[in-house]
């Protein structure tokens, strides 16, 4: 239940996506409300990576969650914000764009397409993998060496 609760409070908690893990905490940096958030502004900026549930209690949530929150420096190596969307009635951007069905995560690359669905959870290393992969993170990384 403390943890049910820890995340429900986090929920509650999140900011506006003025994204900056110097400005403030990494949590709050890289984890969204995505009933506020519109994914134009992340377009060549960031990878969203919109998780969503039916209610902050679905277990399916709770494991996303925690796996995600277990590796944030990886998700932020990489540019993804994630937008969570528990409340289907709010009828959000994001909701109307993806169309989920209950429990699922969508990874949307920098340049606005869908790279991944899935309805079950998936670890950073998994989305870290998958990221890797596309040819602007390729870009990104030759561009680093």
């Amino acid at each position: 239940m403390t943890r049910l609760a820890a995340i429900f409070i986090m929920l509650l908690s999140l900011t506006s996506p003025a994204v900056s893990a110097q400005e403030t905490d990494m949590t709050d940096a890289i984890i969204l409300d995505g009933k506020t958030a519109e994914l134009s502004q992340f377009k060549w900026t960031h990878r969203p990576l919109a998780v969503f549930a039916d209610s902050p209690a679905d277990p399916a949530f709770i494991r996303q969650m925690d796996l995600l929150n277990a590796d944030l420096p990886a998700l932020l190596d990489r540019d993804v914000v994630v937008l969570v969307d528990t409340d289907p009635d709010a009828k959000s951007d994001i909701r109307r764009t993806l169309r989920p069905r209950g429990f699922g995560i969508v990874l949307i690359g920098k340049d606005g397409g869908i790279k991944l669905r899935k309805p079950v959870p998936w670890t950073v290393r998994e989305l870290s993998h998958t990221i890797d992969k596309m040819p602007m993170r390729q870009q990104e990384l030759s561009e680093r060496r």
